[in-house]
């Protein structure tokens, strides 16, 4: 399974932008997707979860309802929305892919089997 984040970039607080994640080499609608950020000198992190069909979503605290998360499966692609941004947002962000149908696994880094290579995201004060 090959997955390809893009969309990331130098912004400003309190502005927007969204990440894709483009997924190729397995059926889609058959992974649970997630979205984990690791700053600088940090450990990766729980960002936000999408089930197969798009039905539930999970976020992490400290998102405060900024974030969305969606998927389009004919496009076999997860993107996440980010709004309010702010610099503490700052860090490479990666999109994973879960195989199986434990809906209850999902926040944990391994929870999941494969990897996209990050994009930068950057909030200036």
């Amino acid at each position: 399974v090959q997955l390809q984040a893009s969309g990331g970039g130098l912004v400003q607080a309190g502005e927007s932008l969204r990440l894709s994640c483009a997924v190729s080499g397995r059926t889609f609608s058959n992974l649970y997707m997630g979205w984990f950020r690791q700053a600088p000198a940090k450990q990766r992190e729980f960002v936000a979860a999408i089930s197969w069909r798009g039905g539930y979503t999970y976020f992490a605290d400290s998102i405060e309802g900024r974030f969305y998360i969606a998927r389009d499966n004919a496009k076999s692609t997860v993107y996440l929305q980010m709004n309010s941004l702010k610099p503490e947002d700052t860090a490479v962000y990666y999109c994973a892919a879960r195989r199986g149908y434990d809906s209850s696994r999902f926040a944990q880094t391994n929870d999941y089997n494969w990897w996209g290579q990050g994009t930068q995201v950057t909030v200036s004060s």
